[in-house]
């Protein structure tokens, strides 16, 4: 882990409703909201809303051209640099970007959170810390089969097709390929509190360090 600079990067990665937010949500919580700018890669998908509606229902939003990695790059950078960024947010019932940003602030810790993000080189690089979250596969479907209903207005029918069209294709050619370049491999998310407790420690005492050398 890097000792002599800050913003520290650290990348949460892992299969479709692993518990990568969880994971993201404890560090948020245990080592200061105040201090963490949190960027989920969903936030980076690509405007749709100029396709027309066949060709928008057939994109693959399982493969990494779907998102915009360029731009996260970018924003990851100018966090780096002590500059603010917007974050986009997209609506996944009409598959296009809004209006409306986020101002996310630079912070002492950058927390990167998706499924694809090990599988882009661009943005691994950005990255100190990578963490992927190992989860049994019927695990994840029923959890993402009870997000896509609740928060992004699918069908049962739709979640089981795209789960079996390009879910489970992308996931066996993409996400569990990159989980070679983790650093650390949690099994059971933000619920196994070793795991967890392994990973906030040095975050926090690198934290304690650099104030401390802020404040001398």
């Amino acid at each position: 882990m890097p000792s002599d600079k800050l913003p520290l990067v650290i990348g949460v990665a892992g299969g479709t409703g692993s518990g990568k937010t969880t994971i993201a949500n404890v560090i948020l919580e245990r080592v200061g909201p105040e201090q963490v700018a949190y960027l989920p890669h969903d936030a980076y998908y690509k405007d749709l809303s100029g396709l027309p509606d066949k060709q928008r229902k057939a994109v693959n939003f399982d493969h990494p051209n779907s998102l915009d990695n360029e731009l996260m790059r970018d924003h990851i950078r100018a966090l780096k640099r002590g500059e603010t960024i917007y974050l986009p947010v997209y609506d996944f019932t009409t598959d296009s970007r809004t209006e409306e940003t986020i101002p996310v602030g630079p912070q002492p810790v950058i927390v990167v959170e998706g499924i694809l993000i090990f599988a882009e080189p661009e943005l691994r690089d950005e990255m100190d810390i990578k963490i992927f979250v190992d989860t049994d596969a019927d695990v994840r479907f029923i959890r993402r089969l009870q997000r896509d209903i609740a928060e992004r207005g699918r069908t049962v029918e739709s979640v089981i097709h795209q789960y079996q069209s390009t879910v489970r294709p992308m996931h066996l050619e993409f996400v569990e390929p990159s989980k070679r370049y983790a650093d650390v491999i949690i099994p059971q998310g933000g619920y196994n509190q070793v795991a967890m407790d392994i990973v906030i420690a040095p975050i926090k005492t690198l934290l304690r360090e650099m104030e401390h050398q802020n404040a001398s």
